[in-house]
Protein backbone atom coordinates (compact mmCIF):
# COMPACT_ATOMS: atom_id res chain seq x y z
CA UNK A 1 0.00 0.00 0.00
CA UNK A 2 1.39 3.39 -0.99
CA UNK A 3 1.57 6.28 1.44
CA UNK A 4 -0.30 9.50 0.71
CA UNK A 5 1.33 12.88 0.42
CA UNK A 6 1.78 14.41 3.88
CA UNK A 7 -0.95 16.87 4.77
CA UNK A 8 -3.24 15.95 1.86
CA UNK A 9 -5.64 13.88 3.98
CA UNK A 10 -5.97 11.39 1.11
CA UNK A 11 -4.85 7.79 1.57
CA UNK A 12 -3.79 6.24 -1.73
CA UNK A 13 -5.16 2.74 -2.28
CA UNK A 14 -3.57 2.07 -5.67
CA UNK A 15 -1.38 4.06 -8.03
CA UNK A 16 -0.95 3.38 -11.77
CA UNK A 17 2.64 4.58 -12.19
CA UNK A 18 2.98 2.86 -15.58
CA UNK A 19 0.41 5.32 -16.98
CA UNK A 20 2.90 8.18 -16.82
CA UNK A 21 5.43 6.06 -18.68
CA UNK A 22 3.08 4.86 -21.43
CA UNK A 23 0.94 8.00 -21.93
CA UNK A 24 1.10 11.79 -22.01
CA UNK A 25 -1.37 12.67 -19.22
CA UNK A 26 -3.17 15.79 -20.47
CA UNK A 27 -6.06 16.52 -18.10
CA UNK A 28 -7.13 14.90 -14.81
CA UNK A 29 -10.60 14.25 -13.39
CA UNK A 30 -11.78 13.02 -9.99
CA UNK A 31 -14.72 10.62 -9.94
CA UNK A 32 -16.59 8.71 -7.30
CA UNK A 33 -17.15 5.02 -7.90
CA UNK A 34 -20.11 2.73 -7.16
CA UNK A 35 -18.81 -0.31 -5.25
CA UNK A 36 -20.29 -3.24 -3.36
CA UNK A 37 -19.51 -3.85 0.33
CA UNK A 38 -16.91 -6.56 -0.28
CA UNK A 39 -15.18 -4.32 -2.85
CA UNK A 40 -14.88 -1.52 -0.29
CA UNK A 41 -13.40 -3.94 2.25
CA UNK A 42 -10.91 -5.23 -0.36
CA UNK A 43 -9.97 -1.60 -1.16
CA UNK A 44 -9.37 -0.90 2.53
CA UNK A 45 -7.00 -3.90 2.51
CA UNK A 46 -5.21 -2.41 -0.51
CA UNK A 47 -6.14 -5.26 -2.86
CA UNK A 48 -6.55 -3.10 -6.00
CA UNK A 49 -4.66 -3.20 -9.31
CA UNK A 50 -5.13 -0.33 -11.81
CA UNK A 51 -2.40 -1.29 -14.31
CA UNK A 52 -4.75 -1.89 -17.28
CA UNK A 53 -7.74 0.10 -15.99
CA UNK A 54 -9.43 2.65 -18.23
CA UNK A 55 -12.65 4.64 -18.39
CA UNK A 56 -15.32 4.56 -21.06
CA UNK A 57 -18.53 6.47 -21.73
CA UNK A 58 -21.39 4.22 -22.87
CA UNK A 59 -25.03 5.27 -23.24
CA UNK A 60 -24.48 8.51 -21.34
CA UNK A 61 -22.83 6.83 -18.33
CA UNK A 62 -19.15 6.63 -17.36
CA UNK A 63 -17.66 3.23 -16.50
CA UNK A 64 -14.36 1.95 -15.10
CA UNK A 65 -13.16 -1.16 -16.94
CA UNK A 66 -10.33 -3.63 -16.24
CA UNK A 67 -9.77 -2.42 -12.65
CA UNK A 68 -8.92 -5.53 -10.65
CA UNK A 69 -10.27 -5.48 -7.09
CA UNK A 70 -9.40 -8.85 -5.54
CA UNK A 71 -12.11 -10.85 -3.81
CA UNK A 72 -12.46 -10.03 -0.12
CA UNK A 73 -10.77 -12.75 1.94
CA UNK A 74 -13.65 -13.03 4.44
CA UNK A 75 -16.39 -12.70 1.81
CA UNK A 76 -19.01 -15.39 1.40
CA UNK A 77 -21.04 -16.54 -1.63
CA UNK A 78 -21.96 -12.90 -2.27
CA UNK A 79 -18.34 -11.90 -2.96
CA UNK A 80 -17.82 -9.67 -6.00
CA UNK A 81 -16.32 -10.50 -9.42
CA UNK A 82 -12.76 -9.01 -9.48
CA UNK A 83 -12.86 -7.52 -13.02
CA UNK A 84 -16.45 -6.35 -13.25
CA UNK A 85 -17.51 -3.09 -14.93
CA UNK A 86 -17.92 -0.36 -12.28
CA UNK A 87 -19.96 2.81 -12.62
CA UNK A 88 -18.14 6.15 -12.22
CA UNK A 89 -19.99 8.96 -10.50
CA UNK A 90 -19.52 12.19 -12.45
CA UNK A 91 -21.64 15.25 -13.23
CA UNK A 92 -23.50 15.25 -16.56
CA UNK A 93 -21.29 18.04 -17.95
CA UNK A 94 -18.14 16.09 -17.11
CA UNK A 95 -19.50 12.93 -18.74
CA UNK A 96 -20.43 14.85 -21.90
CA UNK A 97 -16.99 16.50 -22.00
CA UNK A 98 -15.22 13.14 -21.59
CA UNK A 99 -17.44 11.56 -24.23
CA UNK A 100 -16.48 14.28 -26.73
CA UNK A 101 -12.77 14.12 -25.86
CA UNK A 102 -12.50 10.31 -26.03
CA UNK A 103 -14.02 10.40 -29.53
CA UNK A 104 -10.92 12.34 -30.69
CA UNK A 105 -8.31 10.22 -32.42
CA UNK A 106 -5.66 8.91 -30.07
CA UNK A 107 -7.18 10.04 -26.74
CA UNK A 108 -8.05 7.58 -23.98
CA UNK A 109 -9.33 7.83 -20.41
CA UNK A 110 -6.81 6.11 -18.10
CA UNK A 111 -7.24 5.38 -14.37
CA UNK A 112 -4.16 6.80 -12.60
CA UNK A 113 -5.04 6.53 -8.88
CA UNK A 114 -7.60 5.19 -6.45
CA UNK A 115 -7.69 6.81 -3.01
CA UNK A 116 -9.80 7.64 0.04
CA UNK A 117 -10.98 11.24 0.32
CA UNK A 118 -13.02 12.12 3.40
CA UNK A 119 -14.04 8.46 3.82
CA UNK A 120 -15.17 8.05 0.20
CA UNK A 121 -13.31 6.09 -2.46
CA UNK A 122 -12.34 8.24 -5.43
CA UNK A 123 -10.70 7.43 -8.76
CA UNK A 124 -8.42 9.85 -10.58
CA UNK A 125 -8.79 9.56 -14.35
CA UNK A 126 -6.52 11.22 -16.87
CA UNK A 127 -7.24 12.11 -20.46
CA UNK A 128 -4.20 10.61 -22.14
CA UNK A 129 -2.45 10.26 -25.48
CA UNK A 130 -0.26 7.21 -26.06
CA UNK A 131 3.50 7.64 -26.25
CA UNK A 132 5.53 6.22 -29.09
CA UNK A 133 8.79 4.40 -28.35
CA UNK A 134 10.92 7.47 -29.12
CA UNK A 135 8.76 9.57 -26.75
CA UNK A 136 9.35 7.04 -23.95
CA UNK A 137 13.10 7.16 -24.60
CA UNK A 138 13.08 10.98 -24.56
CA UNK A 139 11.18 11.00 -21.24
CA UNK A 140 13.68 8.53 -19.75
CA UNK A 141 16.64 10.60 -21.02
CA UNK A 142 15.19 13.78 -19.47
CA UNK A 143 14.58 11.99 -16.15
CA UNK A 144 18.18 10.72 -16.07
CA UNK A 145 19.59 14.19 -16.88
CA UNK A 146 17.55 15.74 -14.06
CA UNK A 147 18.77 13.06 -11.63
CA UNK A 148 22.40 13.67 -12.65
CA UNK A 149 21.96 17.43 -12.25
CA UNK A 150 20.51 16.98 -8.74
CA UNK A 151 23.38 14.65 -7.79
CA UNK A 152 25.95 17.16 -9.07
CA UNK A 153 24.25 19.94 -7.08
CA UNK A 154 24.37 17.82 -3.90
CA UNK A 155 28.05 17.03 -4.51
CA UNK A 156 28.89 20.72 -5.06
CA UNK A 157 27.13 21.71 -1.81
CA UNK A 158 29.05 19.02 0.10
CA UNK A 159 32.42 20.62 -0.87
Amino acid sequence: MAAAKPGSGNKIISDNRAAGHDYFLLERFEAGIALTGTEVKACRAGRVQLKDAFGAVEAGEAWLLNAHISEYSHGNLNNHVPLRKRKLLLHRGEIDKLHGKTREKGLALIATKMYFKEGKIKVELALARGKKLHDKRETERTREQNAEARAALVRSKAH
